[in-house]
């Protein structure tokens, strides 16, 4: 019986990939900071994790922990739960110290880049980046130009993708910082955790991430005009039916804040009021998940019924808070995130701590001639869209794909760029009762109150991709996620 449990959760081979749980050139060995967490699960049955497993099924089902995938092929969404792996991804203490420091730089540069964008536009007159990256691009809003931010705080909530190559370094593959999302998922997937391996947290002295919901709402709080002691704060969502509901539902109700769609709201004399049962409420903050383009059709699109007509008005007018800032787009572009290393040195005069994905820009004739001659190899990916959607990955393309995209790229390069394959590090997950290696990233959360307060929450979101040999690990297309502790 012993021999059985232990062949369900043996180490597999390494190959030419960093593996976060084991280490070793002649044959695998655990890594120091997961040997209790492998002792324990090696120890488990397969009936034990059957039976984990289904609690886990179980319980996210009856909290309605789900994320809706959209297919073109099929004529209705599909709302499923996330895929949730019991193996926690464990970060030491000192690995984390070094992230969070660059995660801190990173946002602090890039929230002066907007500031600058649509203020004095130093960085642009002094040819750091090209304007025509900044005032062509789709998220650019000359609505935002000399219009002063609450706190000066564009980015308040930013998820910045983080992988680690076979080298065993970590890089930025993206900045996300309109409305990420992946919040729910990372509070959830802890309490999960602590209700199931109880003993296993305790003991292995992980730091606690529950205290990131207070420090959403503080940021949230230190937006408000005037710095009004007890503002009212609302949670804009486009409604049941977009795809992380859920997390938009469980974020309001965890702080105690107001769950409203446009239709909820009505603006007056430059003000913005929640339409309720008691009649009108001033709302001081707006913590939005929807788009730009969405928010208010006197100001973006006309044809918008998911915002609300004015709320440009209250907010130039001092009497609104909006987070994240309209406009932040421009800097989560994919050809912007190229310059984000010479922003660190020119707004902070310091030297990146976490290195940039080596990025080809598409319109530079030159990377575009190497690239073209070079598709097989790299990958390409659509400027201004994420979540894994417009991106062609070039070592498993077929030849119809590879020559659609290299069409796409001659008729409109600025639209593109490109990056060598990555090897995205691997860690162990359980299919069926058994041990796999699955390819994952890391999404980390920072929160951003007035005057550049910052906060991380431990760990962040670690998405894995569910298919062998896959490096596609977003949510919307398939992959799933699992705790991640970073150790005190």
């Amino acid at each position: 019986m012993a021999q059985k449990r232990a062949s369900s959760f043996s180490p597999y081979p390494l190959h030419d990939f960093y593996d976060e749980m084991f280490a070793g050139e002649t044959g695998p060995v655990v890594r120091d900071h997961y040997k209790e967490v492998y002792r324990r699960f090696a120890a488990m049955g397969a009936g034990e994790m059957a039976l984990k497993q289904t609690a886990i099924d179980q319980r996210m089902m009856e909290e309605g922990i789900t994320f809706t995938l959209y297919n073109p092929a099929q004529s209705q969404p599909l709302e499923r739960t996330i895929p949730f792996d019991m193996i926690p991804r464990i970060i030491p203490a000192g690995e984390w110290e070094r992230i969070e420091a660059g995660l801190v730089q990173r946002v602090r540069a890039l929230n002066r880049f907007l500031h600058d964008i649509y203020h004095e536009g130093d960085i642009i007159r002094d040819g750091i980046v090209p304007r025509r990256m900044v005032v062509a691009n789709r998220y650019y809003r000359p609505e935002m130009m000399r219009l002063r931010v609450p706190g000066s705080a564009y980015i308040t909530t930013s998820g910045i993708d983080l992988i680690r190559h076979s080298d065993g370094e970590y890089y930025v593959l993206e900045d996300n910082l309109r409305s990420p999302s992946g919040f729910s998922y990372l509070f959830q997937g802890r309490n999960l955790m602590n209700q199931l391996f109880p003993d296993l947290t305790l003991s292995t002295r992980v730091r606690d991430v529950e205290i990131g919901l207070n420090q959403f709402l503080s940021v949230l709080r230190s937006l408000a005009p005037d710095r009004k002691a007890d503002p009212v704060i609302a949670l804009l969502t486009p409604g049941e039916y977009n795809s992380a509901y859920y997390e938009h539902a469980f974020l309001a109700q965890q702080m105690g804040i107001h769950l409203v769609e446009g239709r909820d709201l009505t603006a007056i004399d430059h003000k913005i009021y929640i339409r309720s049962m008691k009649g009108l409420q001033q709302v001081d903050v707006l913590y939005r998940r929807i788009d730009d383009d969405y928010l208010d059709p006197l100001a973006f699109h006309p044809d918008s019924v998911l915002g609300v007509a004015g709320i440009m008005n209250a907010y130039r007018a001092g009497n609104l808070a909006i987070a994240n800032a309209p406009g932040t787009g421009v800097a989560d572009d994919k050809a912007v995130y190229a310059y984000v290393p010479n922003m660190i040195r020119y707004y902070l005069n310091e030297e990146p701590l976490l290195k940039n994905v080596p990025t080809y820009v598409l319109e530079r004739p030159d990377e575009r001639e190497y690239v073209l001659a070079h598709l097989p190899e790299l990958v390409v990916k659509e400027t201004s869209l994420s979540g894994g959607y417009g991106m062609l990955i070039g070592p498993s393309a077929t030849e119809e794909e590879l020559a659609a995209f290299a069409q796409r790229i001659a008729q409109d390069p600025g639209r593109y760029i490109a990056q060598p394959t990555m090897q995205l590090s691997r860690a162990p997950v359980l299919i069926g009762g058994r041990m796999v290696p699955r390819h994952l990233d890391l999404r980390a959360f920072l929160l951003m109150g007035a005057d550049e307060q910052m906060h991380i929450i431990p760990g962040g979101l670690t998405r894995m991709a569910m298919k062998e040999g896959s490096l596609v690990v977003n949510s919307s297309q398939g992959g799933g996620c699992k705790d991640t502790w970073v150790l005190a």
